[in-house]
């Protein structure tokens, strides 16, 4: 572990130095004056992160392909060099400005996964405007929500979503949203499907037609402290949370990461098998790899039914993918559809990359075994942008230990709190947290809410990060990540937060209560399990209500959610204070030994959960 200690170490010992050599592997349209000035990185830069994505790279690698489309529910594919991709980013962004869009508004992005939502993240930032992509699974309520709260200028849509034998209509959950919201954006512009074309509205601008018709825009220059995205995560209460980038410290940081984490340098092909609405698409999709010079897939597709458990390795044979990143619920698929590997063929990965949710040891040894290459799990989330805990490929590879993300990413001062703030030794479980000041590429703060950043995160612990997960570094200084100490849960690698369902599910006539917990599963990591006591004299049948509340679920949250397990009970284990004993629950619901709280009520309702969650 010698060279990795050796960077580790440095980046904590003399975090400016470190830095400033990333930052030397980025074009700054103006010098920044300090790495760090006590709050933000790189202050006095300026730079555009589409310029470093795409312009610095037409000289020498403008024929390269920059963009692979792979889309079997569609059955298309298609190649996008960097030129080619620079001219679409080019005209998009002109299309923005000849709608009035300029340097600091906010474009709300909610489209499936087609080479139009690249190109849209690409042309903002190079607009210096902020995007907010929202995922398209989500629901009108919760688009509302989003719009509302960023005010975007113009809204970026497209008639529909495909799904495995599925047409997802966009344009109606669109316009149910701005119906909703307070909000009204100037523009919508709709990007046509011909699987299913979008009645358009007053306002409303065909996307191929606008775009055919818009100037080619260049780079506007916007300080390296400026926003580049929003991107709304699940809060544990109320509003989800608009985390910020911005844009010096985002490019340093995940331009540093291709090559030190992941491997992967200019001219190789990398494959985030993810979604744009997620992280992992922002960082891993769009931005890291353009950043590198690396070409990057974009997959609109599932790991099995597209047509089947092999897609993944046809696409990584395909086009030569050297690294690929998805999370450990697409691989239980595969394994769940194809257990033998009898669908493996040349897949031609050099590496294989997990994160978004816990790797089960299971799951590890079947990939490794499988398909002969690293198999590295990492943890990091939506609020750090890049990973916190990795097997960094590109400057040491360490000894894995399955269930273990390895260690501590450069950068990162990750640190393991009991309840008082104390260091906990060796293998025992406590709040994992990072030391600040957080490294470059991180959120610097909640978008309109930065009282409410440090209360969530800066509070708990003074002078630490409170990433509210729990878990354990052992004595070689591995990191474990148990679970969430909130009420996040973590569905198939998107989070989601089960207060906001049951706020769905406490709407319903007939619940008096209610609580939503995650449940352990073997392919999704969690699932939400609802639990709900009826009001007095309701005589209609548990399983209508039941059916109706994950109807409920679905529409408000989205089918993301995957609520389908509600239960009818007669009360809810509750302390003596009326606390809903949620995590007494889920220690019930996943099999754990517990110890009914010394402040239960009645311990005789546990008993009552563990038939309930039985039968169900």
């Amino acid at each position: 572990m010698a060279r990795y200690h050796e960077v580790y170490r440095r980046s904590l010992d003399d975090p400016g130095a470190f830095w400033r050599e990333a930052a030397a592997g980025i074009d700054w349209h103006t010098p920044f004056t300090e790495v760090f000035d006590g709050e933000r990185w790189f202050p006095g830069g300026e730079l555009n992160t589409c310029y470093n994505a795409l312009d610095r790279h037409l000289a020498d690698r403008g024929g390269q392909a920059a963009l692979i489309y792979d889309s079997p529910v569609t059955g298309t594919r298609r190649s996008y060099t960097y030129a080619e991709l620079h001219d679409e980013v080019a005209r998009t962004a002109g299309l923005l400005k000849s709608l009035g869009v300029r340097r600091g508004d906010t474009v709300v992005i909610y489209l499936p996964m087609v080479p139009e939502a690249v190109v849209a993240m690409l042309a903002c930032a190079r607009l210096g405007a902020v995007h907010s992509v929202v995922f398209g699974g989500f629901a009108a309520p919760e688009l509302a929500a989003r719009i509302e709260h960023a005010r975007p200028k113009v809204v970026l849509s497209a008639s529909c979503g495909l799904e495995p034998g599925r047409i997802v209509e966009y344009k109606p959950l669109l316009d149910a949203a701005l119906a909703a919201s307070a909000h009204r954006p100037e523009h919508c512009v709709i990007l046509q499907r011909p699987q299913c074309e979008a009645a358009m509205g007053e306002g409303d601008l065909d996307w191929a037609t606008a775009v055919a018709g818009a100037e080619p825009a260049g780079c506007e220059w916007v300080a390296a402290t400026d926003p580049l995205y929003i991107l709304y995560t699940s809060g544990t209460t109320g509003m989800p949370k608009g985390i910020v980038r911005d844009n010096g410290g985002h490019a340093v940081a995940l331009h540093w990461s291709m090559a030190a984490v992941y491997d992967t340098g200019p001219g190789e092909v990398f494959w985030a098998a993810s979604d744009v609405g997620w992280v992992v698409g922002h960082s891993y999709i769009v931005y890291a790899p353009l950043l590198a010079g690396c070409t990057t897939v974009l997959y609109e597709g599932k790991p099995v039914g597209t047509p089947d458990a092999g897609a993944f390795w046809r696409v990584a044979g395909e086009y030569g993918v050297k690294t690929l990143f998805t999370a450990p619920t697409a691989i239980r698929a595969i394994k769940k559809e194809d257990p033998n590997g009898d669908l493996v063929k040349d897949h031609g990965l050099r590496y294989l990359f997990l994160a978004g949710e816990r790797l089960d040891p299971d799951t590890y040894h079947w990939a490794s075994d499988l398909l002969g290459v690293p198999v590295i799990d990492h943890w990091w989330q939506t609020e750090t942008g890049w990973p916190v805990a990795a097997n960094c490929m590109g400057l040491e590879p360490l000894p894995p230990k399955p269930g273990s993300p390895t260690v501590p990413v450069p950068g990162y001062d990750v640190r393991v709190l009991d309840e008082n703030g104390a260091e906990c030794p060796p293998g025992v479980e406590g709040a994992i947290v990072v030391r600040l000041p957080l490294p470059p590429g991180t959120l610097p703060t909640l978008y309109r809410d930065h009282d409410r950043f440090e209360s969530a995160y800066l509070a708990r612990y003074p002078g630490y990060y409170l990433t509210g997960d729990g878990g354990h570094l052992d004595a070689d200084g591995y990191l474990f990540v148990m679970g969430r100490t909130d009420d996040v849960i973590n569905v198939a690698g998107h989070r989601l937060s089960t207060g906001a369902m049951e706020e769905v599910v406490a709407t319903h006539p007939d619940v008096a209560e209610c609580a939503v917990i995650g449940v352990a599963d073997e392919l999704k990591g969690q699932v939400p399990a609802g639990f709900v006591v009826l009001k007095s004299g309701t005589a209609r049948p548990a399983a209508e209500i039941e059916a109706e509340l994950v109807a409920l679920v679905r529409e408000r949250i989205g089918p993301v959610a995957a609520f389908r397990r509600v239960s009818v009970v007669a009360r809810l284990p509750k302390t003596r204070s009326g606390k809903i004993l949620r995590g007494t629950m889920r220690a019930i619901a996943d099999g754990r030994t517990y110890r009914p709280p010394s402040t239960i009520e009645d311990p005789a309702v546990l008993a009552e959960i563990e038939r309930a969650l039985r039968s169900g």
